[in-house]
């Protein structure tokens, strides 16, 4: 059970942290809730409490697991063999799962292919979209702004 004032992942909409938890009657059942606040998303979420598994939410990752992360995210091979539609359906599954080293590598992929070549706008969108949670976590992690998150990581992308 997560508490008030956890950073939370929410998978494919960010970081974010636990403001409350609220009691809310909905269709005249009563149950308690997380109030998430996502800065990223400038949204809040309401998870009902006990379905966190089913949503995936996951406390925001360590530093030493990002450090092995980020190494990963600048050193690590990118498969450039697949099919586009290939690509997409693997970076999508990866996404989906809201795991911080599977989003880093959707990233790093997509962004050291569109260095090369341009991304159809499937693949565009979702590299934004794993870019801006990665990011998001980053932040959290390291007490960055979203510019200084973003920053560090097209660093060192090659």
């Amino acid at each position: 059970m997560f508490q008030v004032g956890d950073f939370i992942v929410y998978p494919m909409q960010g970081a974010g942290v636990i403001e409350a938890i609220e009691e809310k009657e909905i269709l005249g059942e009563k149950q308690q809730y997380y109030v998430i606040n996502i800065p990223s998303s400038k949204m809040e979420v309401m998870v009902p409490i006990g379905k966190e598994k089913k949503s995936r939410i996951r406390l925001v990752s360590d530093n030493v697991t990002l450090e092995k992360v980020l190494h990963n995210f600048y050193y690590g091979q990118t498969d450039t063999n697949l099919s586009m539609k290939e690509r997409y359906k693997i970076n999508l599954e990866k996404f989906k799962t809201g795991d911080i080293q599977e989003c880093a590598e959707v990233v790093r992929d997509l962004m050291r292919i569109n260095k090369k070549k341009s991304l159809n706008q499937s693949e565009k969108q979702l590299l934004e979209s794993a870019r801006k949670i990665f990011i998001s976590e980053l932040g959290f992690i390291k007490g960055l702004t979203e510019n200084q998150a973003t920053d560090m990581l097209n660093k060192k992308v090659v």
